[in-house]
């Protein structure tokens, strides 16, 4: 019997919606209060300061000019359409790889949406120790690092299952 959306990974996309809400959400509250570099100091190790960030995760490739906004924009539709089709395609108990594949989506569509209209990315979150600052982010790209580990660790985890079933072992 095929997988329907009520019993498929497509019953989780609820998270996506609300990553990519919360996201921009955030970044018009940021546009509409903060003036380009203006920071608060909240505590002694985090600040909220806005910056824009023209490249990907830590600035690669800011200073390229401007094709890497279109390539940029390839990627995040190319994943999100990706693992959209893979949450259809598995089981809705899979909770673990569906929340990480919906996290991804909503930090990536809403980073997209931040590059299509801007053409760059808002980030505010600025973490440091003494002097040396973390580079900035967004909730966007929090989501998109807390997916990424979840799916690592969800292949660590469903390779030592296989394998502990492989010979006959209990999980």
């Amino acid at each position: 019997m095929p997988l329907t959306w009520k019993n498929s990974g497509l019953r989780w996309y609820w998270v996506a919606v609300l990553v990519f809400l919360a996201d921009q959400l955030s970044k018009q509250w940021v546009l509409a209060n903060f003036d380009l570099y203006e920071s608060v100091k909240l505590l002694p190790f985090f600040n909220f300061t806005y910056v824009r960030n023209y490249g990907a995760a830590f600035s690669f490739l800011s200073e390229a000019g401007g094709w890497q906004r279109w390539l940029f924009t390839i990627v995040a539709v190319g994943f999100s359409t990706l693992l959209t089709v893979w949450l259809r395609k598995q089981s809705a108990s899979l909770w673990k790889l569906n929340l990480a594949y919906t996290l991804v989506i909503g930090g990536a569509l809403g980073n997209l949406i931040d590059r299509l209209m801007h053409g760059f990315v808002i980030d505010f979150i600025d973490f440091y120790w003494n002097k040396s600052h973390y580079p900035a982010f967004n909730i966007a790209d929090a989501a998109i690092c807390i997916g990424a580990v979840l799916i690592i660790w969800d292949a660590f985890l469903s390779g030592k299952s296989e394998t502990a079933s492989d010979k006959g072992v209990e999980k």
